[in-house]
């Protein structure tokens, strides 16, 4: 039998149904599996051979779930397009020319800065991901691995269903059960429409979930209108999508009410991307009311290169922060709300939600402590009408302040360094390859002046 592990902590913030917060409080580990969670003394007591590990000023929680993600090594050189543009003009042209060599580095980049901010599962879409698979199963973290796949002659520079099928038979459910492997299309728009079916029927035989973008841009509505005479998430509905076992749709941002209605009715998990879509002005997505309709809203921080950094604690303000300013109502989703989409509704959105997302009995051993001795997260106050915990960790916190993230019962980070990989060997490597890349992107551009072809 595996030894027990006591994380103690002055407080332990659970995220279970009611929001449970422990003065005081422990974690008891086994293995890869939280045993219990009670108050410091009572497990001490109850569990005498227990290793303790004090983590004094600070507090532990469930960690955060990045519930959409593109690995990348663009940070700060795909600026101040649209999405579509953007596309066209930045990101296409890099998916044509990029080598595996690229994807992977940027995979073991992206991960360890998503362990060192607290982010113990980062729902990635990438390339070469076999790669990835191996930086997520060395650096230890959870991950749901999603080819970008393009199944149209436009497109056919990106994945393809049958690179997806090996990625599934090689590494889905491996590492522990770490690893989880789904079918991915780019957008609809990326796909033949003789291919659709495809993509459900694998996801189907694999017994796993579906992931893609949807209602992004406003220009999209438009085009989806031309196309198919219907919007978006009807579209998605009627041709099948929402038939395998989990299906999470990016963004949201342009839905209408019957849209939101059918996204409930299926149980499909949103993915919201605040900062990016700020950064690329695609609009405001409205949270409220698909959380008061049920749906299941994770969030995500969406790719370095229109993020600028993978810090889950930065999109939980921007979340709380554009629901005030998009309702004018300043009590809009309290951080209470925010909290929940960060940890157990960002595990539900992906189908995990028994796994992962509180720290329960029976559950992973995915926790972080977070640090609360800094100025922003001063006062701290535990208990009584100005309890205060959760709006310092949705408006105070960064991602700098954790000190330790446990996946699967293992210290990845510790005393806010990773320990499982060398940082800056990630960081020479990125340095290496990217000159390389950014001269094939600028030889395809100069012979093609208007970028990728724009799927609208």
């Amino acid at each position: 039998m595996p030894g027990e592990i006591l994380l103690c902590a002055p407080y332990v913030l659970t995220m279970d149904a009611q929001n449970t917060v422990l003065s005081d409080g422990a974690v008891l580990v086994r293995g890869n599996e939280i045993v219990s969670v009670a108050l410091r003394d009572q497990l001490a007591r109850e569990h005498p051979r227990a290793e303790i590990q004090e983590f004094r000023d600070s507090l532990l929680m469930p960690g955060l779930v990045n519930a959409h993600c593109h690995s990348g090594i663009l940070r700060g050189t795909a600026e101040g397009l649209p999405v579509w543009d953007w596309l066209r003009m930045y990101i296409d042209p890099m998916h044509r020319v990029l080598n595996a060599r690229e994807a992977e580095t940027a995979s073991w980049l992206c991960y360890a800065e998503s362990a060192l901010a607290g982010s113990t599962t980062i729902v990635d879409m990438w390339r070469y991901m076999h790669g990835s698979a191996k930086a997520a199963d060395t650096i230890g973290t959870r991950s749901v691995l999603v080819p970008y796949v393009g199944e149209h002659p436009d497109y056919d520079y990106f994945e393809t269903l049958e690179s997806n099928e090996q990625l599934l038979k090689d590494w889905h459910r491996k590492s522990n059960g770490r690893i989880n492997v789904w079918v991915g299309l780019e957008h609809l728009f990326y796909a033949s429409p003789e291919k659709h079916r495809d993509f459900i029927d694998l996801a189907l035989k694999y017994d796993t979930g579906f992931h893609t973008h949807s209602n992004e841009a406003e220009i999209e509505l438009r085009e989806m209108d031309r196309r198919y005479g219907k919007r978006s998430v009807h579209v998605l509905r009627d041709l099948g999508f929402f038939e395998p076992r989990n299906t999470l749709l990016a963004h949201c941002v342009w839905l209408d009410d019957t849209e939101i209605e059918i996204i409930a009715e299926n149980g499909v998990g949103v993915a919201h991307n605040p900062v990016s879509n700020m950064k690329l002005a695609s609009g405001i997505a409205p949270v409220e009311k698909l959380l008061r309709a049920g749906v299941a809203v994770g969030i995500g921080t969406d790719g370095e290169k229109e993020n600028n950094n993978l810090d889950m604690f930065d999109d939980m303000k921007c979340t709380s922060l554009l629901g005030k300013l998009n309702n004018l109502n300043a009590s809009a989703l309290d951080a209470w709300e925010v909290l929940r989409m960060g940890t157990i509704d960002g595990a539900r959105s992906i189908g995990l939600e028994n796994e992962i997302g509180s720290l329960e009995a029976g559950k992973k051993a995915d926790i972080i402590a977070v640090r609360t001795d800094t100025p922003r997260m001063t006062p701290l106050i535990g208990d009584g009408e100005f309890f205060n915990l959760h709006y310092n960790l949705v408006h105070s916190a960064r991602g700098s302040d954790v000190v330790m993230t446990m996946v699967d019962g293992n210290q990845i980070v510790k005393e806010g360094r990773l320990v499982t990989a060398d940082l800056s060997d990630m960081i020479n490597e990125v340095h290496e390859v990217l000159p390389g890349l950014f001269e094939r992107r600028a030889a395809f551009l100069s012979e093609n002046t208007d970028g990728a072809v724009s799927p609208v």
